[in-house]
């Protein structure tokens, strides 16, 4: 995973802070957006936790604050749930100037509602995740419930939300009355999963079944049995983002990789567009050879030099498995670490001839287990006798024909 700190504007002209997510091997093949719950921010754990498994399976991910909650600038006393729904707008219009308009939008409690919403507004967005979401943005108000009467009496109140005070003004609850999220979904025309626990104690179950029934088809409940509101536990965050990236699979465009065919054991594919990012089956099994950034690469895979010192080590591990097991020797584990570098030759009389350097492979052997030194001494004898090692010592041959 890739996390990078951006920042965007808001149509207030406020500096929203975010967090973007990115695979580790890969270029997203689509962006997701994640609306955090009410008063929370971007950085709950159940947030990382989601976004980090979408970003696992291909997804980039923007999470970032709301206006007045977290790094981002404004008052959140100032702040509506129209105001919300025009953030997520914002930053979809980011990651369409900057990367890939998203296709996907992710909602928690009131923000799942807000996902909604805005999910009218975004032509590119195909699907949409909500969970744990209120039927209605007006169900916020009973969090609300112990400064209901200052509000009305005095325009705003101080209220006590999971041990923080927020300040909310007789405007945010106004803005709540002119939403009626059942009309938006009803008209939504995409995707929709609703994720909600039984046993939310916070946003009661029944909102899921009133959204469910309010949207029109492609649309889909998941139980999420056990979990509480804020997905506290990391294994239910974790489910989630999971689920999502698989029913989401259906609705939004994945670029299938290309299968590669060959009757050699190991063919690769690398096309104008990709950098060095080339792409791999080495026998029956698919992965990505990469160059470093520093030379122009992404670093999506090894390099061509790592996946040889690489071969040189998985030989080297598994001849010194086979010798010991065959002599019945007490080896509980074998670690070999190797690394490959042009030397000068020793001695060597003009060094700044090219042909003074050797290829050089440095390789060190870690043993586990009940060994004596004769042990010892001949593991690494076998060692120099693995297969790989002994093709880099003898003369070889690369045979090249033009495929037509």
């Amino acid at each position: 995973m890739s996390l990078s700190k951006i920042s965007f504007t808001n149509a207030e002209g406020q500096v929203l802070s975010g967090r973007l997510e990115l695979p580790a091997d890969q270029h997203p093949h689509n962006f997701a957006l994640f609306a955090h719950c009410f008063t929370c921010n971007k950085n709950l754990g159940a947030v990382r936790n989601i976004s980090r498994a979408l970003t696992s399976q291909g997804f980039g991910v923007l999470r970032f604050d709301f206006t007045g909650l977290g790094e981002s600038e404004g008052d959140f006393a100032d702040t509506n749930f129209s105001g919300n729904v025009e953030d997520l707008v914002a930053a979809a219009d980011f990651l369409t100037e900057n990367y890939q308009a998203p296709s996907l939008l992710i909602g928690h409690s009131l923000g799942g509602a807000a996902a909604i919403f805005a999910a009218s507004k975004l032509h590119a967005i195909k699907a949409v995740a909500t969970i744990g979401a209120p039927s209605d943005p007006t169900h916020v108000q009973h969090l609300l419930r112990s400064g209901l009467d200052e509000i009305e009496a005095n325009g705003k109140a101080v209220i006590n939300l999971s041990g923080r005070d927020f300040t909310i003004k007789k405007q945010f609850l106004d803005d709540l009355e002119t939403k009626s999220l059942a009309t938006v979904a009803k008209n939504l025309n995409k995707a929709l999963l609703v994720l909600h626990s039984p046993q939310d104690t916070t946003v009661g179950i029944k909102n899921a079944e009133d959204i469910y029934h309010a949207a029109k088809h492609p649309k889909s409940f998941v139980t999420l049995d056990g979990a509480d509101h804020l997905l506290m536990r990391k294994e239910d965050s974790i489910y989630v983002g999971n689920v999502i990236a698989g029913w989401s699979s259906r609705y939004i465009d994945i670029p299938e990789e290309p299968k590669l065919k060959s009757t050699h054991q190991v063919v690769v594919s690398l096309g104008n567009d990709e950098g060095y990012t080339t792409q791999m089956k080495v026998g029956n099994h698919y992965m990505v050879a990469d160059e470093p950034e520093s030379v122009g690469g992404n670093d999506f895979g090894p390099s061509p030099y790592e996946l040889v010192s690489a071969g040189l080590s998985a030989c080297t591990a598994m001849t010194i498995k086979m010798y010991v097991s065959r002599k019945g020797w007490d080896l509980k584990n074998v670690e070999v670490h190797t690394s490959y570098d042009r030397r000068h030759i020793d001695d060597c009389e003009n060094c700044e001839d090219p042909t003074a350097k050797i290829d050089t492979f440095d390789r060190e052997i870690k043993l586990e287990g009940d060994l004596d030194e004769k042990q010892i001494a001949r593991i690494l004898q076998i060692a120099d006798k693995c297969p790989v090692h002994k093709t880099l010592h003898t003369e070889t041959q690369v045979i090249t024909k033009l495929i037509s």
